[in-house]
């Protein structure tokens, strides 16, 4: 199948100068560590390329950890989802079959912006005519596609130190879950859109949750980068115009932080006992590091959490530790879950979902049971049968990110179709106009891009790139049958919008408490 890419009429060897320079930075910097080869690979005549986080930061020098299901592996299929159905679509992109090049970020900027060289090095227009094998023969270079567009990545510090190489190759990128502020900065993230707002709105939401409670002191935690920092940033600036609210500590959680780090925050929140409001923006394993410190010093039950879209409505963040969390308030972009995604990864086997190479992983993980002797887990567990079923055999619900993913991945396919519309105007599929565009004309079209999503409501960008501010908000709370699980209790649309019935006496009491 013929591959197509965009021209790039910046100077290549200042390009490969770049490339060069990046390439031996990160050389020098994974020199003692072990990295995954992995990726998925899917032909297509025009190729997106695909940055989740499949695993887990990994420890002591080595990349990547565990598999993440939900954040990592759901999203992912999320994706190759869309592309189905987007191939699929005779009046979406007809006679142009997208196909696809998907990276693991393993949680971390760096290793990420390593893997993201891969989408770039097309574009290097480097004179091998002088190379020569041993044998006197000219050496076969296998051609890399061309990436014309990323879908990613997750992490806000992520898609910061990928946006950073991606605008020097005029690549567009639309995340579907980064958050930061900064990333809607137009003049230095100019090739960076996304389907989901900036933090700024939620600080906003935030706020007025707490104006609604009547509180007037309170706490913050950001784990250290961008995401974290700057949504405390954005939250502490909107109270201090918004007056009233008193900020009584401001802590941040390290890099790679330790057990001792985690108990040192909790015992500097109990040092201001009247503030037992904490504003949470950080990572999950920031969050589970917190509830388990909370947990360790007997202070069950002693604050009040108002956690970020990070935190959201997942059930990996409070896994086992459910009783810290109960009373949590919760903020997540609107969201609804796709039954069409639903019934696609539940149908998912070994045997029908060989393109996804992390599959098999996940399976194990999943089913808690080992494939093979070369298997990561225990000798303890038992056999994996092939047979086994998602949602029968194992739990699931739909991960929150999935609807932004697909809605990512069809925006890059509707500025596409408009481009190849208008390029191509008596062409069936990609015409050569098309073919030498740049980067930036298929901005000029994503940025313009305007359609129901995949769960009805619209998909656009401002000036910025950035979608509109819609959130749902949470709380964690105990049911009648004394299992907890997140409760709807209002919404943020420009506005706070609270069901107040929705809030047990437990609220009105804590209400009253931490005023």
């Amino acid at each position: 199948m013929a591959r197509y890419g965009f021209g790039l009429k910046q100077n290549p060897r200042f390009l490969w100068i770049v490339f060069c320079l990046m390439r031996t930075l990160l050389d020098f910097a994974r020199s003692q560590e072990v990295y995954a080869p992995h990726s998925i690979r899917i032909e297509g005549h025009l190729t997106l390329g695909g940055l989740f986080p499949v695993h887990t930061r990994g420890t002591d020098g080595v990349p990547c950890g565990d598999i993440k299901k939900e954040n990592g592996i759901h999203r992912l299929e999320a994706m190759l989802y869309a592309l189905d159905q987007i191939n699929l679509d005779d009046q979406l992109l007809p006679n142009i079959t997208l196909g696809a090049r998907v990276l693991d970020t393993c949680s971390r900027d760096t290793y990420a912006l390593e893997q993201s060289l891969t989408f770039v090095q097309a574009l290097i227009q480097k004179d091998t005519s002088d190379v020569r094998c041993t044998n006197g023969e000219p050496p076969l270079f296998v051609k890399p596609e061309k990436v014309v567009g990323v879908i990613g990545a997750s992490a806000s510090s992520v898609s910061i130190m990928v946006a950073n190489i991606l605008r020097l190759f005029q690549i567009p990128q639309i995340s579907y879950a980064s958050t930061a502020p900064e990333l809607s900065d137009d003049r230095r993230y100019d090739f960076f859109s996304r389907v989901v707002p900036p933090d700024s709105f939620q600080a906003q939401a935030m706020v007025d949750i707490i104006r609604a409670l009547d509180w007037t002191y309170v706490s913050t935690v950001a784990s250290e980068g961008s995401y974290g920092e700057k949504g405390v940033e954005a939250f502490q600036q909107i109270s201090k115009e918004a007056g009233g609210i008193c900020i009584a500590q401001s802590l941040k959680i390290p890099h790679n932080p330790k057990l001792e780090d985690y108990d040192e925050a909790i015992q500097q929140l109990l040092e201001t006992p009247h503030s037992r409001g904490v504003i949470i923006f950080a990572s999950e394993e920031d969050i589970r590091g917190l509830l388990n410190a909370t947990k360790r010093a007997n202070q069950v039950g002693h604050f009040l959490w108002i956690g970020s879209d990070s935190w959201g409505a997942k059930s990996s963040p409070i896994h086992q530790l459910e009783d810290v969390a109960v009373g949590a308030v919760t903020i997540l972009p609107k969201r609804s879950s796709i039954k069409g995604f639903d019934e696609y990864f539940t149908s998912l086997t070994l045997e029908n979902n060989r393109r996804n190479v992390w599959f098999a992983e996940f399976w194990e993980e999943n089913f808690d049971c080992r494939l093979l002797s070369s298997s990561k887990r225990e000798d303890t567990s038992r056999k994996c049968t092939g047979q086994e079923r998602i949602g029968i055999d194992s739990k699931y619900e739909q991960e929150g990110k999935v609807q932004f993913v697909i809605d990512a991945v069809y925006a890059m396919a509707h500025a596409l179709h408009n481009m190849q519309r208008d390029l191509c105007p008596e062409h069936s599929g990609i015409c050569p106009v098309m073919e030498a565009a740049e980067g930036k004309t298929l901005l000029k079209y994503i940025r313009n891009a305007s359609f129901n999503g995949s769960a009805g409501t619209s998909v656009m960008f401002n000036k910025n790139g950035d979608a509109p501010g819609r959130y749902d908000l949470f709380q964690f709370q105990m049911t009648n049958s004394s299992v907890p699980e997140y409760r709807p209790i209002g919404q943020w649309v420009e506005t706070l919008q609270l069901r107040v019935r929705l809030w047990p006496v437990i609220m009105a009491r804590v209400k009253e408490k931490l005023a």
